[in-house]
């Protein structure tokens, strides 16, 4: 007994802080000391600014080695192709109307990794977490981008282009972070301590400010419209993925740090940017913005729930 209850205390020492500062983000914005504007800003901020400085810095001062193994990355990669497959199917049997299909699939794989999954791993595995994690992010946000351009076009009968896609994908600011920071981890070149301390106090100020903006963006208002689309998604986003995920990396051996952060990632909710991507390609914004907040309050009890599991079974 006394185990069982260590074991969720660690998980809720996982989840928890982030349930703190999302509901600190929605309560603030509801009293008017958060605004439209600031959460503009601040995830602007976040994403061109602080979260590459944080991704950098941390893989910059950390030995290359210490990055997410092939295996690892194979299944991160290899299983959201899966799922993405089977999505498709699912949607073209079950949903209706048809131009919420690729609504529905890109809510069901895409990960809100940079923020949220990040923030699980720091929280369980501290820098260590934060490095593993990092170019796995890299490696399956590129997969993303493609996969959500793919759906959403073949749905809604857009042509996004595949040369404004590849340059989308180019210059996002947390690859553009990542790929600078591998050859300065792979030579151990030294930076300068400026350099470091500047860029540790973006880092410091991107989890905080990030799950800030998140909890005022949520918006349960919306959860009136699309009900039955937003909860198949959710499903495979809150249940499938994660399951899937896990069971592959215990079959080919992960265990411990890589398979903790391979299973947080996957937990992670739906994407804020598979709303803002929906809404620029014309599709059912409202749909987007109910997966998204099903799957971020979901999320925090899912994720709890299988850090227990997999601990008390000694895996991680």
């Amino acid at each position: 007994m006394e185990s069982f209850l260590s074991t969720l205390v660690y998980s809720f020492s996982v989840t928890g802080p982030i349930l703190v500062l999302l509901s600190l983000g929605f309560i603030l914005s509801r009293t008017g000391l958060i605004n439209d504007n600031f959460v503009d800003i601040g995830s602007k901020l976040v994403f061109n600014i602080t979260l590459p400085s944080l991704l950098f810095i941390s893989i910059s001062q950390t030995s290359i080695d210490q990055a997410a193994s092939a295996q690892m990355l194979g299944i991160g990669l290899g299983g959201t192709l899966l799922m993405f497959v089977v999505l498709e199917a699912v949607s073209r049997r079950w949903v209706f109307p048809a131009e919420e299909r690729g609504v529905v699939v890109q809510g069901g794989f895409r990960s809100n990794m940079g923020i949220i999954g990040l923030a699980y791993c720091v929280n369980a595995y501290g820098n260590d977490g934060l490095v593993a994690a990092s170019l796995y992010l890299a490696l399956v946000t590129i997969l993303f981008n493609v996969l959500s351009v793919v759906t959403l076009s073949r749905w809604l009968n857009r042509d996004a282009g595949l040369t404004g896609t590849l340059k989308g994908i180019a210059g996002n600011p947390l690859i553009v972070g990542i790929m600078l920071a591998l050859p300065v981890s792979w030579y151990q070149i030294e930076l300068p301590p400026l350099l470091i301390r500047s860029g540790e106090y973006f880092a410091q100020m991107t989890l905080p400010l990030a799950l800030l903006c998140t909890g005022a963006s949520l918006n349960f208002g919306a959860l009136r419209h699309n009900l039955g689309n937003a909860l198949l998604a959710s499903g495979f986003k809150l249940l499938l993925l994660p399951v899937t995920l896990t069971l592959a990396g215990i079959l080919v051996g992960l265990r411990g740090l890589e398979l903790g952060v391979l299973l947080l990632m996957a937990c992670a909710p739906t994407a804020a940017a598979s709303y803002v991507m929906v809404r620029a390609m014309g599709g059912n914004a409202a749909l987007a913005a109910n997966i998204i907040v099903i799957t971020t309050v979901g999320s925090l009890f899912f994720t709890s729930a299988a850090i227990t599991l997999l601990k008390a079974a000694g895996l991680t």
